[in-house]
């Protein structure tokens, strides 16, 4: 039998360890489900359908977390029923204006959606697939129940994530999604790699609260420092902001590429339901925190959808909308 990371079998569905009292106990990311197929290996965090660890050959892809750890920085977690930010948490869907809690506090907007807290429980199962369902019940500022069902599945050619939102309440439903992994090329930092991100146009934001404020060309935003279009190093340079104007691929699919000075490297690549990547340089006041990886983030809509309407789906009773990407190594 096959076993997955953290030394538990492949096809066991909990990591358990003893508690205090000699009882068994789930650690605090939830749940776990090692997936396995050829020379990769990945773990699933029931709690926001998070992916926790992905390697191939035994060398990281994504920022790991410990698997009894509160998930930091929302690594690997997925992103519903918005990703990045609410501004200021208000929004008018359908007439109505709506306040969400303000999980930024220190910008003042809500964050990343419903879902990164949910306890995700297991629909389907083998030993390098899993599939994890929740309900986004309706709440203060978002009167909507969404089921939301992340599919994991590992193969030859790397970890491929789908997401799909179906409304089942009674009314109409904004919806919009992305995962959040945090790449790792290979050895060092953020600045020692080299980014390609094939993008015609970057979101310009304002520099306290990163509020969204206009598109601009890559090559002459800010004397062309978001133009990675061909790939180059990052160095110092910080990014906390989304990109569109994808170029894709004959398959309609975008890809991003990090790589390290000793030509490893890790790629994301996504379909046309996300029309939008939001790039991290993962910058921490903690100096063994900061710049581990980059946060590669692909979207349905930019940041703070709900307000501009951009890309933003609207799920009607009983509707279902999927997006997909896919990790892989270089």
């Amino acid at each position: 039998m096959a076993r997955g990371l953290d030394g538990f079998r492949a096809n066991s569905c909990v990591l358990a360890c003893c508690g205090q009292n000699g009882r068994m106990s789930i650690p605090l990311s939830g749940t776990h489900f090692g997936l396995t197929a050829g020379d990769y290996h990945a773990t699933i965090a029931s709690v926001g359908a998070s992916l926790r660890t992905l390697e191939h050959r035994g060398r990281p892809l994504v920022v790991p977390f410990d698997a009894d750890e509160v998930r930091p920085a929302f690594r690997g977690a997925t992103l519903a029923p918005w990703p990045n930010r609410v501004v200021d948490g208000r929004y008018v869907f359908d007439g109505v204006e709506q306040q969400l809690a303000l999980t930024e506090p220190g910008r003042g907007h809500a964050l990343h959606g419903l879902a990164a807290w949910l306890d995700f429980t297991a629909i389907d199962r083998s030993a390098s697939s899993v599939t994890l369902s929740a309900t986004i019940e309706a709440q203060d500022g978002y009167p909507h129940r969404v089921e939301v069902a992340v599919a994991f599945e590992l193969d030859e050619d790397g970890l491929h994530t789908t997401v799909t939102g179906t409304n089942a309440g009674p009314t109409p439903a904004p919806w919009g999604t992305g995962p959040h992994p945090y790449l790792v090329a290979g050895s060092g930092r953020v600045d020692d790699w080299t980014l390609e991100l094939p993008a015609s146009q970057v979101l310009t934001v304002t520099e306290d609260r990163l509020i969204p404020t206009g598109l601009a060309d890559v090559a002459a935003e800010a004397a062309g420092v978001f133009d990675f279009s061909t790939p180059r190093a990052i160095a110092d340079t910080f990014i906390d902001h989304a990109f569109t104007g994808l170029r894709r691929g004959d398959d309609g699919r975008a890809t991003v590429a990090v790589r390290s000075a000793e030509g490893t490297g890790v790629a994301m690549t996504w379909d046309e339901a996300c029309a939008w990547v939001q790039v991290h340089t993962a910058d921490r006041d903690i100096p063994e925190l900061n710049r581990l990886g980059l946060a590669v983030e692909p979207m349905t809509c930019p940041p703070d959808a709900y307000n501009s309407g951009i890309d933003l789906i609207v799920l009607a009773p009983g509707e279902s909308a999927s997006a997909g990407w896919k990790i892989t190594a270089l």
